[in-house]
């Protein structure tokens, strides 16, 4: 009887096991956790101090978005331009420098990382760039370089024992060609440097561009992401498709047609894997959102009475395709962004940020980005 007890218990474990190893992931392992520009829900985004507390929730990967500064170092900055996350302008030596430049194609207003030498930009602080966030450690924070932030990741892995990677994306390719600084090869040299130059290297690159993933790929065996981003969604859940975000701008350049929706689709898909590992589509692309007008009265429901249209008042539309067609290809799939604040979260959620990445876990996704690191671990279960 006892013997019998045991074997049952040897069973269920065995069986328990295969269970949690068999994700319905493209290599069947779980999700990757990627900290969006580090733990920026927390803290200053690209920030070591952010990089540093996304690693210590769990991130398997942070995330450092490149460009160039005028003397030709990396540093992490979503964007090129300065002022949503730095308080470059509040400093009156640099007045002189917001000048409007085309970045994609449109006129934009600002002070660019590109006319700052690396001893400028050292001199400003980071800050909050969501008002409805922390901002009390605004004006704390410098802004890194991306060899700081390998310093880091290799610390901290050591630190903890295991090893974290970093998820460089290279920002507004066509754009720092234009002006003279070009990223790729100054990432790759960085890279080299390291000895991160194979697929098994702690590197995933990603570009919502096509051109320089195509040229990274010659250059390079580190694996090689295709973003794909839209402008927004409809009332129906549908993609919006509105530029700068209806193309790849290398597409707009070239005089390509075809749009980021294009990309997902499985002729789109099928090109993607021959420069490319994975894609990271805008998650609508995976699963989306729709408004109600229960009443007839040709206007949204504002389904939570609060007198604010929001995600909290969409629902859930069934999930898309991409998901499956990726991976049919051998594609991995992962998609962005996760936050945790309720407005952000559709009604099916009830307020619940756990239930929505168990939603997406559930479609397969190789992994997520998001701005709140600790609550996708723990969504994942490790």
């Amino acid at each position: 009887m006892l013997r019998a007890f045991f074997s049952a218990v040897v069973l269920l474990l065995a069986s328990s096991s295969v269970a949690l190893a068999q994700q319905p992931t493209l290599n069947g392992q779980p999700p990757l956790v990627i900290g969006h520009r580090g733990a920026s829900g927390y803290l200053p985004e690209h920030t070591l101090e952010a990089y540093k507390l996304a690693i210590e929730m769990g991130a398997d990967f942070i995330e450092p978005d490149l460009v160039a500064t005028r003397d030709g170092v990396l540093i992490a900055r979503h964007e090129p331009m300065l002022s949503g996350t730095t308080d470059v302008a509040d400093r009156p030596e640099f007045a002189s420098r917001k000048v409007t430049k085309k970045v994609d194609g449109i006129d934009t207003t600002d002070w660019f990382a590109g006319d700052f030498t690396l001893a400028e930009i050292k001199t400003l602080r980071a800050k909050q760039a969501f008002a409805e966030r922390d901002q009390s450690k605004n004006g704390q924070f410098q802004i890194p370089t991306l060899q700081e932030v390998i310093a880091l990741v290799k610390a901290e892995s050591a630190r903890i024992g295991r090893t974290v990677g970093i998820y460089p994306e290279t920002k507004h390719p066509t754009f720092h060609d234009q002006i003279g600084l070009k990223l790729e090869d100054r990432l790759l040299a960085a890279l080299k440097a390291e000895g991160w130059t194979e697929k098994t290297a702690p590197v995933i690159i990603q570009s919502f561009e096509t051109a320089n993933l195509k040229y990274l790929r010659g250059k390079t065996n580190v694996r090689l992401v295709q973003l794909v981003d839209a402008d927004s969604i409809d009332k129906d859940g549908n993609i919006v498709l509105v530029a700068p975000y209806a193309q790849p701008y290398d597409f707009v350049v070239a005089g390509d047609k075809r749009s980021f929706k294009d990309l997902v689709g499985k002729a789109g898909l099928a090109e993607i894997k021959t420069y490319a590992d994975g894609v990271g589509p805008w998650k609508p692309y995976l699963r989306s959102a729709r408004q109600l007008d229960r009443d007839n009265d040709g206007k949204p429901d504002d389904l939570n009475g609060d007198g604010t249209l929001d995600d909290r008042d969409r629902v859930l539309v069934p999930p898309s395709d991409v998901v499956r067609d990726a991976h049919a290809v051998g594609l991995f799939v992962h998609t962005w962004t996760f936050r945790s604040e309720p407005r952000r979260l559709a009604s099916d959620f009830k307020g619940d940020p756990l239930k929505e990445y168990q939603a997406y876990f559930d479609l397969g996704v190789d992994g997520l980005f998001s701005d709140f690191p600790d609550m996708a671990v723990r969504a994942r279960g490790r």
